[in-house]
């Protein structure tokens, strides 16, 4: 093949590149003629388009923003609608962590032989007569020890003058005798307030009186016709999250049997050991104290902290500073066992909650309903990570397109009830 030919074959090879280019070129321009105005690629955007007056940034941190506003508009309503019947609310959250404790036990009762309302009636019963006797030993101890309590504090408060006048702190006498006439002055200014602080106080124990009464009541129904109650509650859920409902309900109520067992264990033993140490040490008022103890450690963290407070206050003013030292350390000591022997192991890993968690929880049912809030925040905590776990390791059960499962003795097995009231 000659040089010409070769020249004029790739002149054809070019040529042909060129117009399949153009081809192309008259396509593209056809197709960005067709598109609206300001949306064409390289084109700036008309004056009228919501591109050119608001950012792609802005937009979507708007659009997020109103989702977040509706959250948290919905989270303030609902937070406002439990305050304002927060008695309701606590005394069913405390006949739910009741039910949970006794339910076993119930359930034990009726394998055994018993007629589901028989062993729900026996173990209300023993229950109640229980906290009944514990009650009266706490007042009876109380009274008991009132009389020599008054002599003992006032020589407890002697000896702590004295040493702090001996101490390095370099207190003199008529320091602390204008403390001491500065707070009965503002004890003499305060009638008032101590007298409104009072009648709170009494509007407050009817209060309590209410929820306990309440929170009894509402325990019985759910010891006897806790299944019953369960199965109407699916029925009020929507079809597409029933199932969902369906599979985490037992596993969230699994954990707080876990909860409050483990808590009143670990509440127990702290008490026992606690009260059994400054009885050796000859702080009056032992048993009252334990028996704080044990009820403050329903609130974790905080109070474990003003028990142990206590308990030391009341062996400095009565017993002096060397035996406020050995209870302090007798309840350090019983403290670290507890976080790092008795939790991890009665508790488990099933209903641990992380530190910041927990005093979050804490400080958010303190902030919304006192110190009912704050027994009650944890387990609901505890048993809120236990939904969300299920439903992101089972993403299918929460699903909207998944099938609702039929109220029936099959959905009864799903539901997870082992116990039943007789039909």
């Amino acid at each position: 093949m000659g040089l010409g030919e070769r020249r004029a074959r790739l002149q054809a090879q070019q040529d042909a590149e060129n117009a399949e280019n153009a081809e192309n070129t008259d396509h593209a321009g056809a197709w960005k003629d067709s598109m609206p105005a300001g949306t064409r690629p390289g084109a700036d955007p008309g004056p009228g388009t919501p591109a050119a007056t608001v950012p792609w940034g802005v937009r979507v941190a708007a659009e997020a923003g109103w989702r977040f506003l509706v959250l948290a508009a919905t989270l303030w309503v609902l937070m406002r609608v439990i305050g304002a019947v927060r008695l309701v609310v606590l005394a069913f959250v405390v006949a739910l962590l009741v039910t949970a404790l006794l339910q076993p036990t119930v359930a034990w009762l009726h394998r055994s032989g018993l007629s589901r309302g028989a062993a729900t009636a026996l173990t209300a019963t023993c229950g109640f007569v229980l906290l009944g006797l514990v009650g009266w030993f706490i007042v009876w101890q109380v009274l008991d020890n009132l009389g020599n309590l008054s002599e003992r504090v006032q020589q407890g408060i002697e000896e702590l003058k004295q040493w702090l006048i001996d101490s390095p702190l370099h207190v003199t006498q008529q320091q602390i005798n204008d403390i001491a006439d500065t707070l009965s002055d503002s004890i003499g200014t305060s009638t008032s307030e101590i007298t409104s602080t009072g009648l709170q106080g009494v509007t407050v124990l009817v209060e309590v009186i209410t929820g306990l009464l309440l929170a009894m009541f509402a325990t019985l129904f759910l010891l006897y016709d806790g299944r019953h109650i369960w199965l109407w509650t699916l029925k009020l859920v929507p079809a597409a999250a029933r199932p969902g409902v369906a599979g985490a309900g037992p596993r969230a109520w699994r954990t707080l049997t876990a909860y409050v067992r483990g808590t009143m264990i670990v509440a127990l033993i702290d008490a026992v050991f606690i009260g059994v140490g400054i009885y050796l040490l000859g702080v009056p008022l032992a048993v009252p104290i334990g028996v704080v103890i044990f009820l403050s450690s329903f609130v974790p963290l905080v109070g474990a902290v003003v028990s142990g407070a206590l308990a030391v206050v009341v062996a400095l003013v009565t017993q002096g500073v060397f035996t406020a030292l050995m209870a302090l350390m007798v309840v350090l000591v019983v403290q670290q066992i507890e976080g790092h022997i008795l939790q991890p192991f009665i508790l488990g890993r099933a209903v641990r909650v992380h530190p910041l968690a927990v005093v979050l929880a804490v400080a958010t049912g303190g902030a919304v309903a006192g110190i009912g809030g704050a027994v009650v925040a944890v387990p609901l905590v505890a048993v809120g990570n236990t939904v969300v776990g299920y439903l992101r390791a089972h993403p299918a059960a929460g699903a909207p397109d998944a099938a609702p499962p039929p109220i029936a003795p099959a959905a009864e097995r799903q539901a997870g009830v082992e116990d039943g009231p007789d039909r």
